[in-house]
């Protein structure tokens, strides 16, 4: 009905109302009245299509194609979507094409300068028409779209493309649509291809097009261009599909990206930079994609330079340093994270609301550490305080915290009486955890170790079997506590049947720490040779692995943690090997192990350690307590050292039996379980004639040993 055509330019995105495209409205201009048109209403709904269309020929002087166009379009605004599609088909757009885009030529042609007068040539179309005809592809598509037929409509949809990248190869220049909606309708046209490919199905094919959009100048205003980026950021993260940018497409010039990975975050970065400039408006999913984009990859500290720069009032200051302090966790560097915590339990946050996930994040990190745990148990309590019915998930978490920052507490506590407490508070509140989190195997790992530390070995057991079947062969964790507190009961050949056991279901990293701890129990089995060759097959899987990311650099980001670890268990190998060389005689070897662990971590007091061990064993005292002097200058509170040093004072000569008994009290005040320290405390005692405080001392030693988890793994 052609009163319908009376209105603006028809809005794709609101329910129509009376659209008129622009031919219509240039020849309604021209004298024809609204009475007339009102008149040809009632006809249109009762005409068949042909003699409607022969009705808008013969009055507005249409030819065959605007007048099927203009047809189209009143179905389609009727929501007759398979009439408008069958009217739309008879339009030959294949054979139109050419002249569309040389009418598109031509106009831009003639908006240079010209003289007053000087007329388009009138054999080329008017940008009406291709207005009009452009207009019945985008609806043609439409129809499809709501037909659910999408890969036509994408088809059909491409088809406007195509008619512009040849008319326009530089893209649109500006002023365009001065005296038509060419660019209004393309700018749709470009936005509905990529949801077309998306809907069918064909993902590869709307990464492709979301590229089309991008590659040249179509003038979209900033904030539908970073619609466009963002979607194109969105897809590559998460369709599973590598869409490789073709060589003819280099979207980024010299630096073009190798992944999708590359490309979403080169995207991501631009619309950061936008964000922080004030070009588009802030939007919260950019800053999501962009986290899981830079996770990805583990650019953990460019992710907190974003979060840094985020304007004041998207984040409040608590919600900033929180999220700054989750960066920096995942980068590894535990000590920025805990300075950001503690501001927000500090003074200046505590008129406002507390942040509770905050505190929970400060309790974790801290009972990662045992210089922090009275930190953590400020932070644990916190979150108890604070608990209420809407944080009760919370709390089975809170405990297990606790109980392993009592536990760690305990261990640096240098008074007997608050060691008991700490020992104590920390099973209290593991098991409180246990009781809150029946179901969580980490809970349960928590228990079993702090029983097993604590001497408690057939408690330990039993949680670590429970630990073990909760994992269900998921993790090797439990596997590995188990072999622990087995050994402790000087079970060695049981706990090494457990570890290979746990090697068959073993990742790579817990390949090799199993490897190690296999080692170990062979070496307190006394059976060095095959100890040996245990960490000769580990040492050579570390180089395998070494040599096999040297040769994927481009994955570095991927295996940084677990070159960290690998690098760690390395050196821990040529320092375990270097002590069995000790042990055997074989000095030479255990110089060539201990010159190598030095060489990776000079400043290791282990290394030292090791190296005072194989003075000692050479019977170089002077040479010996010199090697255990820089261990404790690196560490002052390495225990092996202290005892060590004065294992050596004792064998100078009874005058040194006061310096060494100090060491040894220094020692048990530092670890009270230490053996080794009981021992040697017992052999002064005797030398001394002290016969019945020998007795006792030696009688600790005895017992301590007897369920002595091996220290040198955990």
């Amino acid at each position: 009905m052609l009163c319908a055509c009376s209105g603006e330019q028809f809005k794709f995105d609101e329910p129509p109302q009376s659209p008129e495209s622009l031919a219509t409205r240039d020849f309604s201009a021209s004298g024809l009245s609204s009475r007339t048109t009102g008149d040809w209403e009632s006809k249109l709904e009762d005409f068949q299509v042909d003699e409607a269309e022969s009705t808008l020929k013969e009055a507005l002087s249409l030819n065959y194609e605007e007048a099927r166009a203009l047809l189209g379009r009143l179905e389609y605004q009727r929501g007759n979507f398979d009439a408008a599609l069958q009217v739309f088909q008879g339009i030959d757009i294949k054979g139109l094409a050419p002249k569309m885009i040389n009418a598109i030529v031509e106009r831009i042609q003639y908006r240079k300068p010209r003289s007053k007068g000087e007329i388009v040539p009138p054999s080329v179309m008017s940008m009406h028409s291709v207005s009009l005809l452009v207009e019945a592809i985008l609806l043609k598509a439409k129809s499809l779209e709501e037909l659910s037929q999408y890969r036509e409509a994408a088809k059909e949809c491409g088809i406007i493309l195509d008619i512009l990248e040849s008319a326009l190869p530089n893209g649109i220049p500006e002023g365009i649509d001065e005296d038509c909606k060419l660019e209004e309708m393309f700018h749709k046209a470009l936005e509905l291809l990529p949801a077309l490919w998306t809907n069918a199905g064909l993902l590869d094919e709307a990464i492709a097009s979301y590229r089309r959009v991008l590659i040249r100048p179509w003038n979209l205003n900033p904030q539908k261009l970073a619609g466009v980026q963002k979607e194109l950021a969105s897809i590559l993260l998460y369709s599973a599909v590598e869409a490789t940018l073709p060589p003819q497409l280099q979207l980024w010039g010299l630096a073009s990206p190798q992944s999708n990975i590359e490309e979403a975050i080169l995207l991501l970065l631009v619309l950061m930079s936008k964000v922080a400039s004030g070009e588009i408006k802030w939007d919260g999913e950019i800053m999501d994609h962009l986290t899981y984009a830079l996770s990805i990859v583990g650019q953990f500290e460019l992710l907190a330079e974003h979060v840094e720069q985020a304007l004041p009032g998207i984040y409040n200051r608590a919600e900033r340093w929180y999220l700054l302090a989750l960066c920096y966790t995942a980068a590894g560097q535990n000590e920025a994270a805990l300075n950001l915590l503690k501001k927000v339990s500090g003074c200046s946050e505590s008129k406002n609301k507390p942040h509770i996930p905050s505190f929970l994040l400060g309790a974790k990190l801290c009972s990662q550490d045992p210089m922090h745990a009275h930190e953590g148990i400020s932070f644990a309590r916190k979150v108890l305080d604070l608990a209420d019915n809407h944080n009760q998930h919370f709390i089975g978490q809170v405990h297990k915290f606790l109980g392993v920052c009592h536990g760690n507490a305990a261990r640096i506590s240098l008074s007997d009486s608050e060691r008991v407490l700490l020992h104590r508070e920390s099973l209290n509140s593991l098991n409180n955890a246990a009781l809150n989190r029946k179901e969580d195997p980490e809970v349960m790992y928590s228990l079993g170790l702090e029983n097993m530390l604590q001497r408690n070995l057939g408690v330990a057991f039993e949680n670590a079997i429970v630990c073990t079947e909760m994992m269900a062969g998921n993790s090797v964790k439990g596997w590995k506590l188990l072999a622990l507190v087995v050994s402790a009961e000087q079970r060695f050949k049981d706990a090494q049947t457990v570890v290979e056991f746990a090697l068959d279901e073993a990742g790579r990293i817990d390949q090799f720490e199993l490897l190690r701890l296999k080692a170990i129990l062979q070496i307190a089995q006394e059976q060095p040779k095959q100890a040996i060759e245990t960490y000769r097959i580990l040492l050579s899987l570390i180089q395998a692995q070494r040599d096999n990311q040297a040769k994927n650099p481009e994955q570095s980001h991927i295996f940084k943690s677990e070159v960290l670890a690998e690098r760690n268990l390395e050196l821990a190998a040529w320092q375990d090997l270097a002590h069995i060389y000790t042990k055997i005689g074989s000095w030479s070897d255990a110089k060539i192990c201990v010159d190598k662990a030095k060489f990776m971590e000079f400043h290791s007091p282990r290394s030292w350690h090791v190296t005072g061990m194989l003075f000692e064993a050479q019977s170089l005292h002077k040479e010996a307590l010199v090697s255990f002097s820089i261990a404790l200058s690196v560490e002052p509170d390495y225990v092996p050292s202290i005892v060590a040093t004065a294992e050596v004072l004792m064998k100078l000569g009874t005058q040194s039996f006061s310096i060494a008994r100090s060491f040894l009290m220094h020692a048990l005040r530092l670890d009270p379980t230490n053996h080794e320290a009981w021992l040697n405390l017992g052999l002064i005692s005797k030398m001394e004639g002290s016969l019945k405080q020998a007795a006792e001392f030696f009688q600790a030693a005895h017992e301590l040993q007897l369920s002595a988890p091996i220290q040198s793994f955990l």
